[in-house]
């Protein structure tokens, strides 16, 4: 048979059934990025520059020296300074509250994460 004589080979009924299942496809795509959460800023952060030396089990561990939110927001200024990231407060706050979000759970206090000085080191959060 023909392809041009047949009327499901046809080339306006193949166009028409393409568009359907690009359709269904796109579709399919959009639902799925919908579905799937974009990380975040801090989330970003963490995993490309911390996640090499923090594994899961540093966040866990007994002696850990983030007790609190702003402990916390004072060892992620700390260990960005140490590593030369020069984030700034938007940056550190992010990933605090990434690793609080994720791992510990410490309230919130108002207007924490800025100008805290440091008590490990005693450094100011400025530097």
């Amino acid at each position: 048979m023909d392809t041009m004589t047949s009327p499901w080979l046809s080339p306006t009924r193949f166009s028409g059934r393409c568009l359907v299942s690009a359709a269904v496809a796109l579709a399919g795509m959009a639902a799925h990025a919908q579905a799937t959460p974009v990380p975040g800023r801090g989330e970003l952060l963490y995993t490309t520059h911390c996640i090499a030396c923090h594994s899961s089990e540093m966040h866990w561990r007994d002696n850990r020296r983030a007790r609190d939110w702003e402990s916390l927001n004072a060892q992620v200024r700390l260990w960005q300074g140490n590593s030369g990231l020069r984030w700034d407060e938007a940056d550190i706050s992010d990933v605090a509250a990434y690793l609080n979000d994720t791992v510990y759970h410490y309230p919130r206090t108002p207007g924490s994460g800025l100008g805290l000085s440091c008590p490990a080191q005693g450094l100011s959060a400025a530097r």
